[in-house]
């Protein structure tokens, strides 16, 4: 991202005189200075992000009027010459963070109110005989709608990357229609699509450009669109219908399973047996490893992380992250899976709460739990989640593989100071080992 201001300044109406505040750092007639910039970019990316959850949220008939006031302030505050200050734009970004909290609550007591109570179980990778449709997003309700409209049908529907903690939820995994996930993350659409022969859906954000190849078999809703592919505005899938009793159906090709599941609901109905067993001393750490993937080098450092977790550890992963660490056989620890998939991240509001009650059990803050978040971060909802995790006071959070190139080295070093927020290292095995107290 460019450290350039490119919005043209609103007290002498020359673009150029609002580049040249920023770009030396130095305030000028607007004021602009790079680190003022990377607050009102990090609020921005925060916001983004907070409104993809809210959007979910109403679409599941549940919002917030507090939630609303706050992005029509907290968007006011980024204009051209309205604020300055430095203090000032951090405490509205801590605030993003703290709206953010409510909006994954509110997310995830339409998601509870209208799919089920989430239960752990396991989901079937591949393809199966037959015509299949493919969908992949976050949204849920898209997904139980398409289960309708292909009822009495013999079209299975496939998820792909965040669809796949749709099969935690009982209303949608019971359907006759949902048959399995197919696939892996965002960034390997472009494989992944052209090798499924039948019509594709995509929900939300994470959508690729699409190939020439599969363009016309490609539809996105409402706000999500893509050249070549078609868009549906009113939740009518009566075309994608259409289109899998006509295209070659899908072949047999079961590739194994998946376990999912593990809502902070089905974690937290075991906290007394992890408790006692932390206390024994039968649990040596808990490691958070997820959040938001990409294709760019470094990203292997998450699944290298992963395996050097110790045996008597467990790992909790969200988000398209999982996708790194998920194919590894991590075996089980007192009776569980020691990786633990709580969902999308859309689900980060689970992980608090684990995090949360657990402190209140042991009697401590968070920042006293035998806890590391190691955090993959791409794109805004991550942000918004970071931001999240800060107003709650949450420190030595890991984020990578590069720090956020909007953060400016000022704003940087305050939430260094304030938060102890790190970037990965090159090792994940030695940041393993820092993690554990054990020397390095």
């Amino acid at each position: 991202m460019s450290d350039c201001f490119t919005l043209s300044c609103n007290q002498c109406e020359q673009t150029s005189h609002a580049v040249a505040c920023t770009i030396n750092g130095t305030p000028g007639v607007c004021g602009k200075d790079k680190d003022v910039e990377s607050l009102q970019q990090m609020l921005l990316y925060g916001l983004k992000g907070m409104a993809a959850y809210a959007h979910h949220a109403r679409r599941l008939g549940k919002s917030d009027e507090n939630v609303s006031a706050f992005i029509e302030e907290a968007l006011f505050a980024t204009m051209t010459n309205v604020n300055f200050d430095v203090p000032t734009l951090l405490e509205l970004v801590l605030e993003c963070g703290k709206q953010n909290l409510r909006v994954m609550e509110i997310l995830e007591e339409g998601h509870i109110d209208l799919f089920g109570q989430p239960q752990a179980g396991t989901v079937i990778e591949g393809t199966q005989q037959g015509p299949g449709i493919l969908i992949t997003g976050h949204d849920l309700l898209d997904l139980m709608d398409l289960l309708k409209q292909c009822e009495g049908t013999d079209i299975k529907v496939y998820t792909h990357g965040e669809m796949l903690p749709a099969h935690m939820y009982p209303n949608l995994k019971n359907h006759p229609n949902l048959a399995g996930n197919y696939g892996t993350a965002w960034q390997n659409q472009r494989r992944e699509f052209l090798a499924f022969p039948g019509p594709i859906v995509a929900t939300t954000n994470c959508i690729l450009i699409p190939k020439d190849d599969y363009a016309s078999r490609l539809f996105t809703t409402r706000a999500t669109a893509v050249p070549g592919g078609t868009r549906i505005t009113d939740n009518d899938f009566s075309a994608v219908v259409a289109l899998a009793k006509t295209t070659p159906p899908c072949e047999e090709n079961i590739t194994g399973e998946s376990t999912v599941g593990f809502h902070h609901s089905v974690i937290l109905s075991k906290a007394q047996t992890i408790v006692e067993a932390v206390k024994a001393g039968n649990i040596s750490h808990f490691f958070l490893i997820g959040g938001c993937d990409g294709a760019e080098p470094g990203r292997n450092y998450y699944s290298d992380y992963a395996q050097a977790t110790p045996d008597d550890s467990f790992i909790l992963t969200l988000g398209c992250g999982k996708f790194r660490i998920r194919d590894h056989e991590y075996g089980e620890h007192l009776g569980l899976p020691r990786l633990m998939d709580m969902g999308q991240c859309n689900d980060a509001f689970g992980a608090i709460k684990v995090a949360v009650a657990l402190a209140e059990a042991f009697e401590c803050s968070v920042n006293d739990l035998p806890l590391t978040l190691v955090i993959s971060w791409f794109e805004q909802k991550a942000v918004a989640v970071l931001l999240t995790l800060l107003a709650l006071g949450v420190k030595g959070i890991t984020v990578g593989p590069n720090p956020p190139a909007f953060i400016s080295p000022n704003v940087f070093q305050i939430l260094q100071d304030e938060y102890d927020l790190r970037v990965i290292s090159d090792d994940p095995k030695s940041d393993v080992k820092a993690a554990l107290g054990v020397s390095v």
